[in-house]
């Protein structure tokens, strides 16, 4: 099967190969699903599960990407709830090779029906950004209606969901980004935007939970903005700010099936939208995951046409 690999942590996704690699053989309460489109988070290429296992042994070459769409191929033994031939969507494993391959062995419990009438690019953009938005507002930040809530990144692949998810969930949310990206974080539900080179953050006002994806200095003002009782919640490592009396807390997303379904159904009924950057043909893919300019959310690529 063709698959992309890397090697070389140092090398970055400049260090990417598109080449041959033997079929992925089902573990128990594995599935093999045949990818139809993958995405690829940038950072993951900085994460210690990229390049060893979890005891800590090389296991280059491997292939990154974690988010997948596909139809399912094969069962491995004990393997219950899908089915071959079912249409999927879902987030691998950290530790194994993922999913810019034709094809991938991923544990059954990592993935949810993809109903037919979602188109696999959209599926494949949904695991990461959605699950991380989804459990960082609900899960962690316990987010009600009512509240007020501040997305950095408000206009990307996460903050875009976390924006749209918590307006939903009846929050007053106010996103923040680059001056080029007001319209954008306003059309995804935002009330308020704020210009991080340019606008006082401190005008915001008190908020109930942060949902942060930049960190440094923007993390550490944003902490102060907190009122009590309520949360910092950051995806880029543990937190380096405390609010005075509220908490601060970080976490990686997980598989959860009863999630995505919930996720993939909101977008069925237009209730949530997709934030998809570029759609990148399998061929081409080293070269889509090699931007020249700023990223605008997600890439996708199609690994069957």
């Amino acid at each position: 099967m063709k698959a992309i690999v890397v090697t070389e942590q140092a090398a970055g996704t400049g260090g990417m190969k598109l080449v041959d690699r033997p079929e992925p053989q089902a573990a128990i309460n594995d599935v093999i699903v045949q990818v139809h489109a993958s995405g690829f988070v940038p950072t993951e290429l900085t994460w210690p599960s990229t390049w060893t296992d979890r005891v800590e042994r090389d296991r280059t070459p491997s292939i990154p990407g974690h988010e997948l769409a596909g139809v399912v191929t094969a069962l491995g033994y004990g393997t219950t709830g899908l089915s071959v031939g079912q249409r999927v969507f879902g987030l691998a494993d950290w530790y194994r090779d993922g999913t810019l391959a034709e094809y991938v062995a991923i544990e059954a419990r990592n993935l949810a029906p993809l109903p037919g009438d979602v188109d696999f690019t959209v599926g494949a953009s949904l695991p990461v950004s959605g699950l991380t938005a989804w459990q960082g507002l609900f899960q962690h930040g316990r987010l009600q209606a009512g509240q007020r809530v501040l997305a950095h990144g408000a206009a990307g692949a996460v903050g875009s969901m976390v924006t749209q998810l918590a307006r939903e969930a009846g929050a007053y949310v106010i996103g923040s980004g680059r001056a080029s990206d007001r319209q954008t974080v306003l059309d995804f539900g935002a009330k308020e935007f704020v210009d991080l080179d340019n606008d006082a953050l401190e005008d915001v006002g008190k908020v109930d939970l942060v949902f942060d994806v930049i960190g440094g200095d923007i993390q550490k003002r944003s902490a102060a903005l907190i009122r009590a009782g309520g949360t910092l919640v950051t995806i880029v490592g543990p937190a380096e700010a405390q609010p005075s009396n509220g908490l601060a807390l970080d976490f990686v997303v997980e598989a959860d099936r009863s999630q995505l379904s919930e996720i993939v159904q909101r977008v069925r009924d237009g209730r949530l939208r997709t934030n998809i950057g570029k759609v990148s043909t399998f061929d081409d893919a080293v070269a889509a995951l090699n931007p020249s300019g700023r990223r605008k959310g997600n890439t996708i690529i199609r690994v069957r046409p």
